[in-house]
């Protein structure tokens, strides 16, 4: 039973961060998901439906 706990003490261990690569990745898919999310809001369709809800709410 000591050798079990042992071991998965040990392969729980793992790394924890991120190393360089993981960086990268998350970074470049974080500006992708920025880049998407801009250009939706600066839609035609999304600007008027926005708008729409500004002006209701001030009224």
């Amino acid at each position: 039973m000591r050798r079990l706990r042992t071991r998965i003490r040990t392969r729980l261990r793992g790394d924890a961060g991120m190393n360089t690569a993981e960086y990268a990745v998350g970074t470049l898919a974080a500006v992708a998901f920025a880049g998407i999310l801009l250009k939706v809001l600066t839609s035609g369709n999304v600007q008027s439906a926005l708008t729409a809800v500004i002006d209701r709410a001030l009224k």
